[in-house]
């Protein structure tokens, strides 16, 4: 359970224990929101379902090493093919069911796979793609091979040959918000190992606990808290099937409803939740939540925590690592509405200068993780195949996160923006997370996102998309009364020049919003 020695393998080593410390605990809780479906797996069935599903990939000519693209929904056979594929040694690339024909193709040529799991939905979007090996979950398709009738007929006791810590173990491409998703390789002990911190200190969970995390599968949050993060501390997983757009009321009937301990929700589906009658709704089982994906707006935490009296502590980290810095229950510290926190055990963190520096607190810098003399558990292996990008991202000593920060003379680090996004304006930087959070602190906005527009005079003026709630009326006077709060509420000199009322902001698959689309628009 450890990890010591040269071998590790999250399936083996770590649901093999639980199976075997708590074989009747659930370790997994499905819920189908559609039909009331539900499915509840217990680690003992999960350690079995696992081995078997191991056993299929090992008939079908899967080796160690090979790379499978998985685009499958919230359903228990998602965490039984990824596991599964992991204990074998081969590499899962989870990918969002959001994934188009272009997509999918795009990720298996990158990835040089031949290999698709998937379901009917995603079948259909791929039916055209030369694919050599095609497992299909949840029914049967001429030319696919049906996981579940697989499963059924394997063997459940089969074993493989252990992996070495620091073998290949799963793939995540990045959400690219910037430009082409990059492939983000992790080996077995430092994801499935570095999720310790995740799990313990700031989801603060136990065996026992029931936590569930607002994710698609797709996204690598779901590796975080809906897999490695819970299951090393023994917990249950609880996924909620929605197969639709996320509904806030959902969110909270189902909250209301189950008895959950512990939860995960991006600031997306968080400022959503937070418009509704919160005064209606008493979570009696709640105890601990979290945020993580982008900055959490300061309004948004407020204002729950009124509501239930429950602090949600943010967290900051990346599809390339663990948890890197967050707010934890467990240390006893304040949290600081807007800042991301303190770093994480293990991990020496600094805001740096052009030149590699280590900034004083105040000063704006990029984020950055000391690799030498020894690389931390948690961190990604590689960019793989981007002998480019890896150099552009580990340069002397550090490996540097492309995101804007500063740290403040407690040690608390505090949010900027992605190096990208930070808007110069004359002579001032603006970080638009800032302004952002201003905006939804007015009772008409739903969500906001600021960019820099160019201009001959200033360089740059900010600009404001702004998502309406539905009693409001885009109106002159109504981006008037914005800016006027965004004047009051902070430096004059922030306050958007302009703004455009939208129904909606882009975003990436992973639900953070894509500034570099709403540039593009001027």
């Amino acid at each position: 359970m450890n990890g010591d020695g040269a071998y590790f393998n999250f399936s083996r080593d770590v649901m093999e224990h639980w199976a075997k410390v708590q074989p009747e605990a659930l370790a997994l809780w499905y819920l189908c929101e559609a039909d009331g479906r539900q499915q509840k797996i217990t680690f003992r069935e999960m350690a079995g379902q696992v081995r078997r599903a191991a056993s299929l990939f090992d008939q079908l000519g899967l080796k160690r090493g090979d790379r499978v693209l998985v685009v499958v929904p919230r359903i228990p056979q998602w965490w039984i093919a990824i596991l599964g594929l992991i204990r074998l040694g081969v590499i899962p690339i989870p990918g969002t069911t959001l994934l188009t024909e272009k997509d999918i193709r795009y990720r298996l040529e990158t990835a040089d796979t031949s290999t698709l799991i998937t379901d009917d939905e995603g079948a259909a979007r791929a039916g055209r793609l030369q694919i050599a090996r095609r497992i299909l979950i949840g029914g049967t398709l001429p030319g696919w091979t049906s996981f579940d009738e697989g499963l059924r007929q394997a063997d459940p006791a089969f074993d493989s040959e252990p992996t070495l810590r620091d073998d290949p173990s799963i793939i995540y491409f990045t959400s690219g918000t910037t430009g082409p998703p990059k492939m983000v390789l992790h080996s077995h002990a430092s994801y499935g190992l570095g999720h310790r911190i995740t799990g313990e200190l700031w989801l603060d969970l136990k065996p026992g606990d029931v936590h569930w995390c607002i994710t698609d599968t797709g996204w690598a949050k779901a590796a975080w808290s809906a897999l490695f993060g819970p299951w090393q501390m023994g917990a249950c997983v609880f996924a909620l099937d929605t197969r639709g757009k996320f509904e806030a009321r959902t969110a909270l009937r189902t909250l209301a409803e189950h008895p959950i301990t512990t939860w995960c929700a991006p600031p997306t589906a968080l400022r959503l939740i937070v418009k509704q009658d919160l005064s209606s709704w008493r979570f009696p089982i709640l105890r601990h939540c979290v945020s993580a994906g982008e900055p959490l707006n300061p309004e948004v935490l407020t204002t729950w925590k009124s509501a239930t009296g429950l602090t949600i502590y943010d967290g900051y980290g990346q599809t390339e690592t663990v948890l890197l810095i967050g707010n934890f229950r467990c240390r006893g510290r304040e949290v600081r509405p807007g800042s991301m926190g303190h770093p994480s055990p293990g991990f020496t963190v600094e805001v740096l200068d052009d030149s590699l520096t280590p900034l004083p607190p105040g000063k704006e810098g990029e984020v950055a993780i000391r690799v030498k003399p020894e690389r931390p558990l948690g961190l990604f292996k590689e960019y793989w195949r981007n002998p480019k990008e890896n150099a552009l991202r580990f340069q002397g000593d550090w490996y540097l996160s492309g995101d804007r920060a500063m740290r403040d003379a407690d040690g608390y680090f505090w949010f900027v923006g992605r190096g990208d996004d930070v808007i110069k304006s004359s002579s001032y930087r603006i970080g638009p997370f800032e302004v952002e959070s201003v905006l939804i602190e007015h009772p008409a906005v739903v969500e906001a996102a600021v960019v820099g527009k160019l201009d001959a005079a200033r360089g740059q003026i900010v600009k404001a998309f702004v998502v309406l709630r539905d009693e409001y009326e885009p109106s002159d006077q109504l981006k008037r009364e914005l800016q006027d709060h965004c004047k009051l509420a902070t430096a004059p000199y922030k306050y958007p020049r302009e703004i455009e009322f939208v129904r909606e902001l882009p975003k990436t698959i992973s639900g953070k919003i894509r500034r570099v689309d709403l540039r593009t628009r001027g």
